[in-house]
This record gives C-alpha cells, sequence and structure tokens, in this order.
C-alpha cells in the first residue's frame, strides 16, 4: 500500500481545536479534531482502487469519525471533489468501509460530465431500507446521508471538513428515498454569510435550481429516468436538515445495536 499521510485540516488551518463545555457532544467532538489519515492501495482508476482512512489502525469513516462537529456543524466525507466524474463512494459492504469506485454491471462508473460541487456523505447516518416515509410514501436507499458542498474550494477525497447544513432537497431515485443535504465548508469564505437555504437563493443566485436540475438529468445518458424530488421540489430549510440528519443517525444507531437487521453492510 502507499502511503497517503493526509492530515485532515481546513484551509491549512486546524478545525481541530480543543472545545470544552459543550455537553453530550464534547466527545465526539473531541475525536473529530483527531488528525486522521489516508492509505491507498490498488491503481486509480481501477477496480483494485482503495482509499483507506487511519487513525493509528484502520478504521471506519462511516461508523468512526463523528457526525457532529463544533457549533451545530457535521462532518463530510468527501467523496468525489467538485469538478471531477468518477463516481466514488463509501463502500458500505466492504471491511472498513473505504472510498471505492462505484461499478455498475462490471464495468466502473463515471458521471458523463462533471459535479460542479464537493459531493459526499455524513458519517454516522443511514437511510433505512425498512422506513416508509410518512409524507413522501418511499423508503431510504440503503447509504448514508449525501451533501452537496457548495464552497469555492476543491475538497480533496478522503478529507473530513466541517460544514453548516443549509438544507435538504428529497430526491427519489427509482422509488428510493435519496436525501441531499445541502451545505457550506466552514472556512469557506461565504460560510458567514449562508445560515439558512433562503440565503443561498439570495447571495448565490441560480446555485439551488443548478443542483435540483443537475440531479434530475445524470442519468439520462445510461438510458434511465429522470429523477424525482418530493415536496413539490423545493429545498427544505436548515431546520428540517438537522431533522433528517438527526434521524438517520438514529436509524444508524439501530444498525450498530442490532435491532435493525444490517443486511449485507458491514458495521463492524
Amino acid at each position: 500500500m502507499k502511503l497517503v499521510a493526509m492530515a485532515l485540516l481546513v484551509s491549512g488551518v486546524s478545525a481541530f481545536r480543543p472545545v470544552l463545555g459543550r455537553g453530550p457532544m464534547s466527545a465526539a467532538r473531541m475525536a473529530a479534531r483527531m488528525a486522521y489519515t489516508t492509505e491507498k492501495a490498488g491503481e486509480d482508476a481501477t477496480e483494485s482502487f482503495r482509499l483507506f482512512f487511519k487513525d493509528g489502525e484502520t478504521i471506519s469513516p462511516w461508523h468512526d469519525i463523528p457526525l457532529y462537529a463544533d457549533d451545530g456543524m457535521v462532518n463530510l466525507i468527501t467523496e468525489i471533489p467538485k469538478m471531477s466524474k468518477a463516481k466514488m463512494e463509501v463502500n458500505t459492504k466492504e471491511e472498513n468501509n473505504p472510498i471505492a469506485q462505484d461499478i455498475k454491471k462490471g464495468k466502473l462508473r463515471d458521471y458523463h460530465g462533471p459535479i460542479f460541487w464537493n459531493y459526499g456523505c455524513v458519517p454516522q447516518t443511514w437511510e433505512n431500507v425498512k422506513e416508509e416515509h410518512p409524507v413522501l410514501k418511499c423508503f431510504g436507499d440503503d447509504d448514508p446521508v449525501d451533501v452537496v458542498e457548495i464552497g469555492t474550494a476543491a475538497l480533496a477525497m478522503g478529507s473530513v471538513t466541517p460544514v453548516k447544513p443549509l438544507g435538504v432537497l428529497a430526491m427519489i431515485d427509482d422509488g428510493e428515498l435519496d436525501w441531499k443535504v445541502v451545505a457550506i465548508a466552514a472556512s469557506d469564505p461565504m460560510a458567514d454569510e449562508l445560515n439558512d437555504i433562503d440565503d443561498v437563493e439570495a447571495k448565490m443566485p441560480g446555485t439551488l435550481s443548478g443542483i435540483r436540475e443537475w440531479f434530475r438529468w445524470y442519468k439520462t445518458p445510461d438510458d434511465k429516468p429522470l429523477n424525482a424530488f418530493g415536496f413539490d421540489e423545493k429545498f427544505l430549510d436548515k431546520e428540517e436538515a438537522m431533522k433528517v440528519i438527526a434521524e438517520t443517525h438514529e436509524s444508524w444507531k439501530g444498525l450498530k445495536d442490532g435491532s435493525i437487521e444490517k443486511g449485507k453492510l458491514w458495521i463492524n
């Protein structure tokens, strides 16, 4: 294995400063400040490629990296840097859940054009395949919650970044609920100006419609139907985004404690 020792810092400044007295989340937040590293195995752009996460020993980015960061923020594990095309993802069914390139019908999966935002997932969340949404009447997609990070910098694959959730879009993909949390990195120059979903439209007009249309159309070159969206295709606000994150965190806890059947998922 080739070691890619990558301290997970934000804009060159450590995001892992000690913060005390923040209640029950303090332990998780302190753990999030540790400088994780990544270790590459296999060759790029092949089925053998894996990006493992290390904290002294191999850890799972899905299960061992805390959900919450400081000040109401959550951690983003970047799977696909902005302006790239390879469909990389945390492999939920493989031991230690490394990042690997998705494979469909025996072929490595690439988008047909670049994604214009950083894309990844929130650790310690899971969209429950056995729980029907009371309004949308569909079930979860069996993955961690996705994040679309709208900042200016391209975040490295495997980086762990505190982000501010701003809203959420309920995408329905092949009949499954696939939430897309819109967020911005805490270090981004726009972060102080964006506090809720309406701020995105006001300060970065066109961003939200761009996200919705990109995800509506991106599978059509493979003869797949257009994706649909719940709630009249509206982006829900930050409060709803935080509810989605909290609810999917509870579902993840059910996987871990065995109260929800894990199926083929690797949960250590």
